[in-house]
């Protein structure tokens, strides 16, 4: 078994200890996706029959179509290593965050399930938005070239789109946890978010549109308005923790003031 690898009690580490540290926690996250790969090949069936449900409610009773001989084993490769990565995301999420934060102090280390757990279900949360989106939005794309054109999609364009829609949205909803990192580590403040609002309606517009694969209006204002919403609970989620953490500061002040009263 592979030894958790410490940093010095300074909180600072030489390069090769960060290279070490590096090298064991992509071994990990390589080993997790893997595993997770090989359970998503026994589940690649199960898991098309639910990806292909917003295109049956589109295109009932069409189904996928191969125009190459290879294409379907390629797809069932795809999906296993989506799969595997999906079912390794809480791993890899713990990993990098401990890769990230080995000079925190103790006191600083118990936000580190609080940000995972976060990180995760804002993921899971995106990803799950991004499926149920995908129903108009196919709707729009099939219907947008007209009457002349009979839409046929294979299994593996279909696929691609909508695991990039899932991964666009899962990512776009990893933008509290970074705005909250950036607030707690004094990087900027809640007042400056607040003063920023603007920026941000223009900000968030453009990251919506450049990160939707489709393109279409459907999914960047699903993708843009959660995004608004997770940037003002962004901005009180930091004010509360940043408010918190100065009364924990004042009231260690006041009782190192009152022992040395006494």
């Amino acid at each position: 078994m592979t030894t958790e690898t410490k940093p010095p009690s300074s909180g600072h580490m030489t390069l090769w200890e960060h290279l070490a540290e590096l090298r064991t926690r992509l071994f990990r996250i390589a080993i997790a996706v893997a595993v997770g790969a090989l359970l998503g090949w026994f589940l690649y069936p199960y898991v098309l029959a639910i990806l292909k449900h917003p295109f049956n409610e589109v295109q009932p009773g069409q189904p996928f179509i191969a125009t190459e001989p290879l294409q379907a084993f390629g797809l069932r490769l795809k999906m296993s290593g989506y799969i595997g990565i999906a079912v390794a995301m809480p791993i890899i999420v713990w990993q990098i965050w401990r890769f990230v934060t080995p000079g925190l102090y103790p006191h600083e280390k118990k936000y580190a399930v609080p940000f995972t757990l976060s990180a995760v279900i804002l993921f899971l949360g995106g990803a799950t938005l991004a499926f149920y989106v995908l129903n108009p939005t196919l709707q729009f794309l099939t219907t947008i070239g007209g009457s002349q054109i009979e839409p046929f999609y294979t299994a593996d364009s279909y696929v691609t789109l909508i695991v990039w829609m899932m991964l666009a949205f899962g990512v776009g909803f990893e933008f509290p946890v970074l705005l909250v990192a950036l607030q707690m580590i004094g990087v900027i403040s809640p007042k400056q978010l607040l003063r920023w609002w603007r920026q941000a309606i223009v900000v968030i517009a453009v990251i919506a549109a450049v990160i939707t694969p489709s393109g279409d209006p459907i999914s960047m204002i699903a993708l843009a308005l959660p995004m608004l919403v997770l940037y003002a609970l962004s901005v009180a989620v930091g004010a509360i923790i940043l408010a918190l953490r100065h009364r924990a500061k004042r009231k260690a002040a006041s009782d190192t003031v009152d022992a040395a009263a006494d």
